[in-house]
Parts: structure tokens; sequence; C-alpha cells
């Protein structure tokens, strides 16, 4: 197991303030709410985008009108989610609204959490160092690659026959 890997939320916290050093430097960020004293962010992953709201309450999640128990069956995905809640130490505290469109379960569960993640940071932006330390502000940039002519799929070439 890597150095990367066995790192704990814990860890991720430690780095965070020790980031926070740095952090006094710059310009104090404003938190970014509506009328309605929500943020809004856009998350990306894949092919999939979500467009998230968070306002103060007691956990719910809501996409695209269902419960995220409905939405997401599988619990890998449900704590995928959560995540930016559980390094933060906000769970249960915030409730989410957001659509999400494009791609399959995986990439809109991963757009999900990164909207997720920027939406906490515009509404509590000391929020920023924890989260970025633990990547979760980052936009994960793989794409399927697109087919080329001339080969089966992207890379694979048609079967060589000799006769």
């Amino acid at each position: 197991m890597s150095e990367t890997q066995s790192r704990t939320f814990a860890d991720l916290k430690d780095l965070a303030v020790a980031a926070g050093a740095i952090e006094d430097v710059a310009p104090k960020r404003e938190p970014k709410r509506d009328v309605l004293g929500r943020s809004y962010a856009t998350g990306r992953r894949k092919n999939a985008i979500a467009r998230v709201w968070i306002k103060p309450g007691k956990g719910d999640i809501n996409v695209n009108g269902k419960k995220v128990t409905e939405y997401f069956a599988r619990p890998v995905l449900r704590m995928l989610i959560t995540q930016p809640f559980l390094v933060a130490d906000r769970y249960n505290q915030f409730d989410v609204f957001c659509t999400v469109n494009g791609g399959g379960l995986s990439g809109q569960a991963g757009a999900l959490r990164h909207g997720i993640s920027r939406a906490l940071t515009y509404y509590e932006p000391d929020l920023r160092g924890i989260l970025k330390v633990a990547g979760f502000l980052t936009r994960d940039s793989r794409v399927v690659e697109r087919k080329k002519y001339g080969k089966a799929k992207a890379r694979r070439s048609f079967q060589f026959s000799k006769r």
C-alpha cells in the first residue's frame, strides 16, 4: 500500500491545517449564497454534469426529484457522495438538491461529489483547504477516448491474417 493510499481523513485535516498558514497571506474569501440562503455549484465527471444546491438542513439529498437511496442503489456510490461532508465534519448538516444528467451512474456520483465539494467551499470558504487536500475540488478529466478510423475501437486493431 502506497503512502498516499494509507492517509486517513484525520491526516488530511492535519495537512490542511498546515496549508492554512499559507492561506493567511491570501485574501479572505466571501461566502456565495443566493436570496434563499443556498450555495450553487456545478460538478463534472466523464460525460456527467451535476447542478448542486446546498442549504443548512437535516442531511436530505434529492437527486432529480428522488431520494438518494432510490437514485443511487449501490452503497458505494452513496458513500462517494457523502465523502465531502465527512471530511469537512458537516455530515447531516446540509440539505442537497441536485439535477444530474449524462454519463452513467458512477460518473454521475463523481460529478455530484465534485459539485457538493464546490458548493461547500462557496457556502463556507474556510473548508476549501480541507477539501482541496482531500482532492475533491479537482475535476477528474479522464473521458472515453474516441474511436479512430481503421481501428476496431479506440486502439484495438482488427485481427491480422497472414494468409
